[in-house]
């Protein structure tokens, strides 16, 4: 009886007791120690993750209800932007940038009515987007460029004084698809050449101020001015600083270059508030409205009285022809993309050079163009004008009419380029090259593309920028049409003083009186260059010359004694 209760008492305590009783190696092989409460645990395990895949249970639902909602807020932001940037677009002077800002500033109200932040960034990039495709229309129909356009102008004036101004809005729409198509691939190759695999923009920002100084020492030696000189002057230099004189063009622009970089100084360093509020003011919004918008429209104004008619054609032409040079139009656009201070205007101004030295290669045989004007070697903008004249009137497109609208479709390209590629190198570097991006970064953080994959912010806001450029191009028929319609209503003096009273409104609300003696300050230098014989786009020394001074007193000033 002592064994049986014994031998009795050890098989009934195991299960319970087992722990101070079992054999070594009995834990791990038997399935005594896991016991009644080991598979109940178990089983509760398993109803609990069948229950958070069940269809009816609140996960599922969720992320249903988030993946609709972000398409939801994306479709809207889309056409929002779509709507903001035909706006821009349109109006000479007020800018991609004008809207970026004031998104930003109404970011926490926009928020707090339950608004996230990335359908406000959606509404910046297809605002940009659309804006490089429809900023052509005020040149071609209006004679109103805003500064990343303004180096077309004489190729559109060839267009809209014969009354084909409706054949460089088609070559426009085109040169901007395929600007925009032909970077998505470059955007891969800079992720590699820049990111982490070769890590480019390290060694870059070493040797940037040289860089940002040579590109500068270029642009100004491709300039020649179109004004004579006091005769004084040309008898002590012999005729050197003539018409069409290269030394007084770099002379020239060489100091209207720095008088903006000091001018763009003076605004960096001055406060800026707004009377109402907004939040996040800067003086760049004047300076930049005052040097290529008010002082462009003044011009435009005071220059022109009626346009002649136009006759409409709206067909895009053969994209095979034009995939070459919008091509390096594009990845011109890829190297300005990458440096500050560093726009459209000025990547033009390098395509248009390279198509001068490649026509100059071939012998002189080419159609050779003068840097800025982009005209046949030796010809005047009067005799091109002729030209112009009587091809338009025959039923074909001539060789200057032909030349010119590739000229409007490679600018268009660049144009629209430099903004895809911009918001590239936001996600790629972390750095942001434009007043659009500069509003991305402020307004939440933004996750750089480090690893193979892109981030899905970067793939939704690329997705929009296709999606708004490709609607884009058929707008530009229907935007062009209610152009043409709008001038027979509206006198063209009429609608200038208008946006030049809207800007200067814009101006006031954002910065204040600061900010509209910048903007007048701004006028007068920017009707500078046409008087002095130079091109515009060198008052771009506003924030290349600053951001000179800044990183050279960083390389060799490491004391900070500058």
């Amino acid at each position: 009886m002592v064994a049986g209760g014994l031998r009795r008492r050890h098989v009934d305590d195991v299960p319970s007791g087992g722990r101070r009783r079992q054999r070594p190696g009995r834990r791990r092989f038997g399935r005594w120690p896991r016991g009644r409460a080991g598979h109940q645990s178990k089983r509760r395990g398993q109803q609990r993750r069948r229950g958070r895949r069940s269809p009816g249970a609140h996960g599922g639902v969720s992320m249903l209800e988030l993946y609709f909602s972000t398409l939801s807020w994306s479709l809207a932001a889309l056409f929002i932007g779509i709507a903001l940037g035909t706006l821009t677009g349109l109006i000479p002077g007020f800018h991609v940038n004008n809207v970026a800002l004031i998104l930003l500033a109404l970011s926490p109200a926009l928020l707090e009515l339950g608004i996230p932040l990335y359908a406000v960034a959606a509404i910046i990039v297809s605002t940009g987007t659309v804006h490089t495709f429809l900023n052509y229309i005020p040149s071609a129909l209006i004679g109103a460029p805003d500064g990343d356009t303004a180096l077309s102008l004489l190729p559109g004036h060839r267009m809209l004084l014969t009354g084909h101004a409706t054949r460089g809005v088609a070559w426009s729409a085109r040169g901007s698809q395929l600007g925009m198509l032909l970077s998505l691939p470059l955007i891969i190759v800079a992720r590699f050449a820049f990111g982490p695999e070769l890590g480019l923009y390290d060694a870059l920002r070493s040797v940037l101020p040289f860089v940002l100084l040579s590109i500068s020492l270029l642009l100004l030696a491709t300039e020649t001015t179109r004004l004579d000189w006091p005769d004084p002057i040309q008898r002590m230099t012999r005729g050197y600083l003539g018409e069409s004189s290269r030394i007084a063009g770099f002379l020239t622009a060489t100091a209207f270059f720095l008088l903006a970089g000091m001018y763009g100084w003076a605004v960096f360093e001055l406060p800026a508030t707004s009377p109402v509020g907004m939040p996040d003011a800067s003086l760049l919004l004047p300076s930049l409205a005052g040097l290529f918008g008010i002082a462009n429209l003044l011009d435009i104004y005071t220059t022109t009285s009626h346009l002649p008619p136009q006759r409409e054609d709206w067909t895009l032409p053969d994209a095979k022809p034009l995939i070459s040079p919008c091509f390096w139009s594009s990845v011109a656009g890829a190297c300005m993309g990458v440096l500050p201070g560093m726009t459209a205007s000025q990547a033009t101004v390098l395509v248009m050079g390279g198509r001068n030295v490649s026509a100059r290669l071939k012998g002189g045989t080419g159609p050779g163009m003068d840097w800025e004007t982009r005209k046949l070697i030796d010809m005047s903008d009067d005799e091109l004008l002729a030209i112009a004249l009587e091809e338009a009137e025959g039923d074909g497109e001539g060789p200057q009419t032909r030349q010119d609208l590739e000229i409007i479709a490679i600018l268009s390209a660049v144009n629209t380029a430099v903004t895809v590629m911009v918001l590239g190198f936001l996600y790629i570097i972390g750095r942001s090259r434009s007043g659009a991006t500069l509003a991305l970064k402020m307004m939440y953080p933004v996750e750089t593309w480090s690893s193979v994959e892109p981030t899905s912010d970067f793939i939704r806001l690329l997705t929009i920028t296709v999606a708004a450029g490709l609607v884009a191009v058929p707008m530009m028929r229907h935007v062009g049409k209610a152009v043409l319609r709008l001038h027979a209503t509206i006198p063209l003096g009429h609608m200038v003083l208008g946006v030049i009273v809207f800007v200067t409104a814009l101006v006031w609300f954002s910065t204040g009186w600061i900010g509209i003696g910048v903007l007048i300050v701004g006028t007068f230098i920017g009707l500078l260059p046409p008087r002095i014989g130079i091109r515009r786009s060198h008052a771009m020394g506003i924030i290349l010359v600053p951001i000179m001074i800044y990183t050279f007193a960083q390389r060799f000033d490491s004391f900070g004694f500058i």
